[in-house]
């Protein structure tokens, strides 16, 4: 089976995961900050806190930008549901925003609309690895005194108008993640990168159980003192993992490009397919393709799962990405059940992914495209 994303681990990550595992530091030591330093710098963004997990970082960002019990968060319901659940573990409710039709990204056009008196922040989701449009987010984050929380986790490499996704000039702060299918990978985690230092100081402080070892609210007994001033967790990333993400963090333009070398073989194989419209590139952003999302022609969106299957018999591992959030139970008995967004359902009707990482091997490459050209497949 051809996955639809893997890592791609090589000597170098190995020993220098080595490298650590034979030091005095595998949990919290200089790896991590440096880790940190490095991606800030690669974005371009002030300051970088790295967590356990990308879901983590989107707890960590949210708290940090002040969302909190009965605030509203207006989001994409085309997201993997960390998006959302974090927002609920604050107490706070997730409004959904219908989704642009072709990159099913959020529609900005339509988020004035959904803005009410409870509203904190937006949180736009670049979907598949293309930006959306930040500056009109922020325009009307502006209007409204809004936080804007960019969800960047497929996203790492991407730029919007010349500029990394990261360097947070039309937001508070965006999240990654370095789960094993993303751009590079620490095993598990995330970060919250912002040009905010009262963002950056309550990021440190809820990865870390709330402590402060530094700024003190009283007197120190001495030394060894140190103060709880927050409620926080452990979502403290490892020496172990921030080893490994130093060294993939060298290769991740390498992968950007290797991704974007498969997007344009697929587009060229495929583009005259009668069968599924392929990603679109909008003129304002570079897509760091962490998904290659394809979407089925009218005549066979039907039958989506009857094609699903077939490629995967043929050992092509297409996966859908994604199943609206507000069609889970969970959010069904919250009181979703009853929305309806014309453009995210036929997004869900119509899309797959195919296979796409680093690795992909020229033989694979065909098999996936003779899969995607069998009209066996797609019942004709």
């Amino acid at each position: 089976m051809i996955p639809y994303g893997r890592q791609f681990i090589d000597e170098e990550d190995i020993e220098a995961v080595v490298e650590v595992l034979k030091s005095d530091f595998i949990t919290q030591g200089p790896k991590v900050k440096e880790f940190e330093d490095k991606l800030a710098r690669y974005c371009g963004a002030k300051y970088c806190v790295v967590f356990n997990s990308g879901t983590s970082a989107l707890l960590g960002a949210y708290y940090a930008c002040g969302i909190s019990e009965g605030d509203e968060v207006i989001t994409s319901p085309i997201t993997f549901v960390a998006t959302t659940n974090m927002i609920l573990v604050l107490r706070a409710k997730p409004v959904f925003v219908d989704v642009e039709p072709d990159t099913g990204n959020i529609n900005s056009e339509l988020i004035e609309g959904a803005i009410t008196d409870k509203t904190k922040a937006i949180v736009p989701v670049h979907y598949a690895g293309h930006p959306v449009d930040m500056e009109k987010i922020r325009s009307v984050a502006d209007r409204y005194g809004l936080r804007v929380i960019e969800d960047a986790c497929h996203a790492l490499g991407a730029e919007y108008k010349g500029s990394k996704v990261g360097s947070c000039e039309h937001s508070d702060a965006a999240v990654f993640s370095f789960h094993p299918v993303k751009h590079i990978t620490t095993g598990e985690g995330g970060a919250v990168l912002t040009n905010d230092e009262d963002i950056y100081q309550k990021l440190l402080l809820i990865r870390n159980h709330g402590i402060n070892r530094e700024k003190f609210m009283y007197e120190p007994d001495g030394d060894w003192y140190y103060e709880v001033q927050a409620l926080g967790f452990n979502f403290r990333l490892t020496d172990i993992q921030a080893s490994l993400g130093i060294s993939q963090l060298k290769k991740l333009d390498r992968f950007v490009r290797r991704r974007r070398e498969i997007a344009n073989y697929y587009a060229n194989e495929l583009g005259e397919n009668p069968f599924f419209d392929l990603p679109v590139e909008k003129p304002y952003t570079l897509h760091s393709y962490h998904l290659y999302p394809v979407r089925l022609k009218d005549i066979y969106a039907d039958i989506k799962r009857e094609i699903v299957k077939k490629l995967r018999e043929e050992g092509i591992g297409v996966q859908v990405h994604y199943i609206p959030v507000y069609r889970h139970p969970l959010y069904r008995e919250l009181g979703y059940h009853n929305l309806l967004l014309p453009n995210a359902e036929n997004f869900y009707k119509r899309v797959f992914t195919l296979p796409i990482y680093p690795s992909m091997k020229e033989e694979e490459l065909k098999l996936v495209v003779g899969a995607c050209k069998d009209a066996e497949v797609f019942g004709v």
